[in-house]
């Protein structure tokens, strides 16, 4: 009997020993980033649409475009692989060859290099689907680049979509009627999803929906019940988890010539090996009215006035960022748009300069035209917050993309079968 205790003793230490080593294991990074500094302006967009969220249809010629450029004069050779994830973001644990038409690794091979540039770097192209690879299910993809014999040690990844188009996504629509007050600082979305085609079981538990704001990641929503069922369409209305704080308009600046100050730019001056961008500092736009600006909602396009090919034409540059603003104690500033991966670290983060007064951020930027905005994050807070430094605006014109997932019975994936995109009323 005492034997008996001991074994099971041992057992239990043992099983505490796993959970516990289980429980620190650092979360898997599925976010898109770049791990190295000589790798710079990530991109990923639709061929012929630049503005379009990164999701391919299946069935269609879509083409996904993956670009970045690796500072230096000398050409490196790069591989590529992809890899399938749940709709958190999660590796899903499929094989390559469950998810992949030919073969999950491939050599990037379309690269140009930089001309007439101050800074001389390389530009590389990755295309999917092509010859050699092709997505085969829908669902969410993680494509990461490495050097050719270090799998293990990517210098950046993108995250795409692959959809299947059998969920319409119907009547997308975000207003300022909120169920929290009208026109106040709040936008609410709502939508229908027609599952005719869909083959849900049981809407209900089946489906998960992500609905994100101008690209944000850190306060995506997700809602997985519907609030009725109207014949075959699940209405997703009333939700409290589909209210947004309504944010602002994003702030611009443009660096497309390095002869004359562009929009927001206060001065140019060029200091040994880099052309420096001086913006104008920003304020805080919580107490002013609202005014209208058309933006990319948080996009930005490389740029060179002069140039007919400003994907290696265009020159990097240092872009001084400030910013004046009285915070609580413990605050962290980050920059938030696409030209930080939409990631809260230590290049998006603004530092307080206690001689200047000013949070301030230097980045080596690729010339062209910027959206950005500014996010508030108090101690011990999980996302950014508008309201201190940009002020929530309810006639801001927010873009709202919803992403419907749906996991069959007996099935291995998240397959993604609706996507839609909305634009706030103004």
């Amino acid at each position: 009997m005492a034997t008996l205790k001991k074994f099971i003793t041992y057992l239990a230490c043992c099983l505490a020993a796993i959970l516990t080593a289980t429980a620190q294991e650092p979360p898997v990074d599925t976010m898109t980033g770049v791990f190295d500094e000589r790798t710079k302006t990530l991109e990923a967009r639709i061929e012929g649409a630049p503005l379009a969220p990164p999701v391919i249809f299946l069935g269609t010629p879509d083409r996904l475009i993956v670009s970045f450029d690796r500072l230096g004069d000398d050409q490196e050779y790069f591989r590529y692989s992809l890899e399938h994830c749940t709709a958190q973001w999660r590796p899903s644990g499929l094989i390559a060859s469950e998810f992949v038409d030919g073969f999950n690794e491939a050599t990037v091979e379309d690269y140009e290099f930089s001309r007439a540039t101050t800074i001389h770097y390389v530009h590389y192209t990755i295309t999917i689907p092509n010859a050699g690879m092709q997505p085969l299910i829908s669902g969410n993809y993680l494509l990461k680049i490495y050097p050719e014999y270090e799998p293990e040690s990517p210098i950046a990844q993108v995250r795409f979509c692959v959809c299947e188009p059998i969920a319409p996504v119907i009547g997308a629509d975000a207003s300022a009627q909120t169920d929290r007050g009208f026109r106040n600082r709040l936008q609410q979305v709502s939508f229908g999803v027609e599952l005719e085609r869909a083959m849900v079981d049981d809407p209900y538990n089946d489906l998960f929906i992500t609905v994100s704001q101008n690209g944000r990641l850190d306060n995506e929503a997700a809602v997985r019940q519907p609030l009725r069922l109207q014949g075959t369409r699940a209405i997703f209305e009333h939700r409290p988890e589909l209210i947004f704080p309504a944010g602002n308009e994003y702030r611009r600046f443009e660096t497309v010539s390095i002869n004359y100050p562009g929009m927001r730019v206060e001065d140019i001056s060029y200091t040994y090996p880099y052309y420096h961008f001086t913006l104008q500092t920003d304020e805080p736009r919580a107490g002013e009215q609202y005014l209208y600006d058309s933006t990319q909602h948080g996009r930005y396009l490389v740029r060179e006035y002069n140039s007919a090919n400003s994907d290696t034409e265009a020159d990097y540059a240092v872009v001084h960022f400030a910013l004046d603003a009285q915070l609580p104690a413990g605050t962290a500033v980050f920059l938030d748009g696409d030209f930080v991966n939409r990631r809260f670290d230590d290049s998006s983060r603004m530092l307080y300069n206690p001689t200047t007064g000013l949070y301030e951020r230097a980045l080596l930027l690729k010339q062209g035209s910027y959206n950005y905005q500014y996010l508030a994050v108090p101690p011990g807070g999980r996302y950014g917050e508008t309201t201190s430094i940009e002020g929530d605006k309810w006639q801001t014109v927010n873009e709202y993309l919803i992403k419907v997932y749906h996991h069959r019975r007996g099935e291995r994936y998240d397959r993604l079968i609706g996507v839609a995109s909305a634009l706030s009323d103004h």
